[in-house]
């Protein structure tokens, strides 16, 4: 679950930066809070960061939209009309001749960068909503599956014991406190009870050193009463901005960066945003680190596209930190506590990254979903071939694909993948991984992953594996159907929700498929998050 949704569940920001296809916004798949909730008014807004939505309607990635006319074959492609094959994103009203049409939803998007999405996202920049804290309350229970954790540690408690000075009032970090060996005792006993009904659970896997592994780092920037700049992240269960200038489980880097640019504001005239009155100009800086690579990329959110001296501004940032490879400026305009608007100019360098991941190099834009901890996440993908059991003959689905990153690894051993995502600059970000890794048997698609199995299964297709990496809040009825007429002999379920998984797959089991046996991958250290792989097979 990047995210999937982003609060310290895999999407930590305010607007749920890591979501899945619901996202998927991943998340950031949540926002710091991830309770996501509506316009200050506690209206839960769901996200796979966030906390868990009941519909099954959440499309993942929801940043759609289209041209008119587009080929079958080429590299491009946001189409109206288009087909399914090639490199093309095919992101289809009247689609080619499948139709895989997009859906025109507000039932988001797992990078969520959507608009004004409501039903959540993978990265979750969904949910209009004020109170994204980023303390991830999912937790909860679905058709009697408690979510409870326990052993928290009380406020007063915290305030003293904490390894963390604001511990207490992020919320982020729920289990930073307990040693490592109790934290994944207590993820390993919550997933054999959640799943037992199903399968096997096999030990959790976790991380030599659980600190400082988020590649990708949210601030949000505000001002004391006497217009003084701080940053840091909304206090849980409030949108109240705590001052944080050091996290455990950030990347350090990035959090140097972020002091920097708070230190340069006054010298260079730069008020921070006010959500009351509306003035001010930065909002909040995203920062995206290659950890193999180890390039940086800095987004300055503003509230205009007005930036004064900002070429001074850029070149006095990169003075202090040469390891940045490319500044980026998105304007987000709206009264909304989206992170990332829809506009973007790059201020310097290409305008994205790239990091290596299972032998893979990967292009990694400003909105596009990519895991939060690229170390578990090597670990979670390798486990999930495994689970396919690849032969090289096989016809693969990669469902809720992201940016390409299962299904490019998965290519090595299959004879063709089938990559669909709604969020078009994701896609447009696979595509290019493709090229770059000179991989000639995958093809993109940009559409809702359920809307596309139908269209598949109505066409007769039939395919031999199926990945997919849906938001926290899990697949549709409609996808397994859809997905269970083309009799693929295994399906690869990775969930960053463990409560929406074992309500999957009960479904799955109507449809004559089982759960083998699932491995749980610590890819979020100090928080009460986890992802699991779970391997199903056709039983008739």
């Amino acid at each position: 679950m990047d995210s999937k949704a982003d609060s310290r569940n895999g999407g930590r920001s305010s607007n749920s930066i890591d979501s899945r296809s619901g996202r998927k916004a991943d998340s950031w798949n949540g926002g710091r809070n991830s309770n996501n909730f509506d316009n200050r008014n506690g209206n839960n807004a769901g996200g796979r960061s966030g906390s868990k939505t009941d519909s099954r309607n959440n499309g993942r990635n929801g940043n759609s939209s289209g041209s008119r006319n587009s080929d079958r074959n080429g590299y491009s492609t946001d189409s109206r009309n288009s087909g399914r094959n090639g490199y093309g994103i095919v992101d289809s009203r009247d689609s080619g001749r499948n139709g895989y049409g997009i859906v025109d939803s507000r039932d988001s998007g797992r990078n969520g960068y959507s608009s004004d999405s409501r039903n959540s996202s993978r990265n979750g920049n969904s949910a209009d909503s004020r109170n994204n804290s980023r303390n991830d309350s999912s937790f909860g229970s679905k058709k009697g599956h408690s979510g409870d954790m326990p052993n928290r540690t009380s406020g007063r408690e915290k305030k003293s014991l904490s390894k963390c000075p604001v511990s207490h009032k992020c919320g982020g970090c729920q289990l930073l406190d307990m040693p490592y060996e109790k934290q994944l005792e207590q993820k390993q006993k919550y997933l054999e009870k959640l799943l037992k009904p199903y399968c096997h659970v096999a030990p959790i896997i976790g991380m030599e050193n659980p600190y400082h592994y988020r590649n990708k780092v949210h601030a949000v920037f505000d001002h004391d009463k006497k217009g003084n700049p701080f940053s840091g992240v909304y206090e849980a269960n409030s949108h109240r901005v705590v001052p944080v200038e050091n996290c455990m489980i950030e990347d350090q880097k990035a959090d140097e960066i972020i002091g920097t640019i708070r230190g340069m504001l006054k010298s260079f005239k730069i008020r921070t945003y006010d959500e009351d009155t509306g003035y001010g100009l930065l909002r909040h800086v995203l920062i995206r680190r290659g950890f193999t690579t180890g390039e940086v990329m800095v987004v300055l959110v503003t509230a205009s596209p007005i930036f004064p001296s900002k070429n001074n501004f850029v070149k006095a940032l990169r003075e202090k930190h040469p390891e940045i490879t490319t500044i980026i400026q998105n304007v987000n305009g709206r009264e909304t506590s989206m992170v990332l608007g829809d506009k973007e100019h790059v201020l310097y360098g290409k305008g994205y990254i790239e990091d290596i991941l299972c032998g893979c190099r990967f292009h990694i834009s400003s909105k596009s979903f990519y895991q939060v901890n690229p170390v578990q996440t090597e670990i979670l993908y390798n486990k999930a071939i495994e689970a396919a059991g690849l032969t090289g003959k096989e016809r693969v689905v990669d469902a809720y694909c992201g940016i390409g990153t299962i299904g490019i690894v998965a290519s090595k051993y299959a004879k063709e993948v089938i990559g669909v995502e709604l969020n078009r600059d994701a896609v447009r970000d696979a595509v290019e991984n493709a090229k770059i890794n000179g991989i000639k048997n995958v093809k993109f698609f940009c559409n809702d992953a359920g809307k596309f199995m139908v269209s598949m299964a109505e066409d007769g297709e039939h395919v031999d594996v199926v990945f997919m990496d849906p938001p926290r809040s899990g697949s549709t009825e409609e996808f397994i159907d859809s997905m269970a007429k083309m009799k693929p002999e295994r399906v690869v379920y990775v969930s960053c929700g463990p409560e929406t998984l074992a309500r999957d797959l009960e479904y799955f089991r109507k449809k004559g498929y089982e759960a083998k046996i699932g491995w749980g991958v610590d890819l979020f250290p100090a928080t009460e998050h986890c992802e699991i792989c779970v391997e199903i097979c056709r039983t008739k």
